[in-house]
């Protein structure tokens, strides 16, 4: 059945009205970071009286010695370590139980999937003890490493490339099996050229995981020169002296932006491999 203009007309309407609701909060935020914190709070002034554009050079600066370059620096070498490790990992831990058999393989993959069950808080002291064993305190290694073991972010992304490659016709690694190719060949031919959106996916989830982390961060991170962007909008919070508002929301909106920047470039993907990870 046609759809009226009547009813095209609603139904963009509320959903334009619902997307505002959704992103009242962010638009708050921006218009905040340019006003005086007398300004901030005041219900009748959504929109500056003057505009303070100096809350972002200064926000940018506002830590002694340091300033928000360096912290942008490090959680991108945090977050880019996370991605890479996360996206190794998970695919070659994925790939044998979506495309071979071997014995038990059935009881893996019920522990694998039961760790989606355990709440992280579980794990901390553990994980902390350990680390601190191994003498990684104060470092990015607690952070990056794990990674590298399907650790961060790991049953999920596992599950997630095993039903994708589970949709991939095996008479492709019959082939290439004809054509001399073993294990890893097959693997780095076949499988992750056609599995492209799902790792995008699972590298776009990682990012932003790591990016917003900040109670693993604040666990195991103690220099102020080693800080990342969580981190340090925490030091614009000090009980005995009055919180710069403005400048706080000046950061926090620049923080956002890459996250905002990478899901937008890589969204044909992203949503491709939701998609097509459901249906298959």
């Amino acid at each position: 059945m046609r759809e009226t203009p009547a009813r095209f007309f609603i139904r963009h309407l509320l959903l334009i009205a619902l997307a505002l609701g959704m992103l009242y909060p962010i638009i708050w935020m921006f218009l905040s970071s340019f006003q005086a914190n007398d300004e901030i709070f005041d219900v009748a002034a959504l929109f500056p009286r003057r505009w303070m554009f100096e809350n972002y050079s200064n926000g940018w600066k506002s830590v002694p010695g340091h300033n928000f370059g360096e912290f942008f620096r490090n959680s991108f070498l945090i977050s880019l370590l996370i991605v890479m490790g996360t996206v190794l990992s998970a695919s070659l831990t994925a790939y044998p139980f979506a495309r071979l058999r071997f014995r038990g393989k059935n009881l893996l993959f019920s522990l694998v999937i039961g760790t989606l069950l355990l709440p992280g808080q579980i794990l901390l002291i553990p994980r902390y003890i350990l680390f601190v064993k191994f003498g990684w305190g104060d470092s990015y290694l607690p952070l990056t490493v794990p990674a590298f073991f399907a650790q961060v972010s790991g049953a999920f992304s596992i599950y997630l490339l095993i039903q994708f490659m589970r949709g991939i016709p095996k008479e492709l690694d019959e082939a290439a099996l004809v054509d001399g190719c073993g294990f890893f060949g097959q693997f780095f031919r076949i499988i992750i050229p056609n599995c492209k959106p799902a790792l995008f996916t699972v590298g776009i989830f990682s990012f932003i995981w790591s990016w917003d982390d900040f109670l693993n961060q604040l666990i195991y991170v103690n220099s102020i020169g080693k800080y990342t962007v969580t981190l340090a909008l925490r030091m614009f919070t000090d009980n005995s002296a009055v919180t710069p508002w403005g400048q706080m929301f000046a950061t926090s909106i620049l923080s956002i932006l890459p996250c905002a920047i990478i899901f937008a470039s890589a969204q044909k993907y992203f949503v491709e491999g939701i998609v097509t990870t459901g249906l298959k």
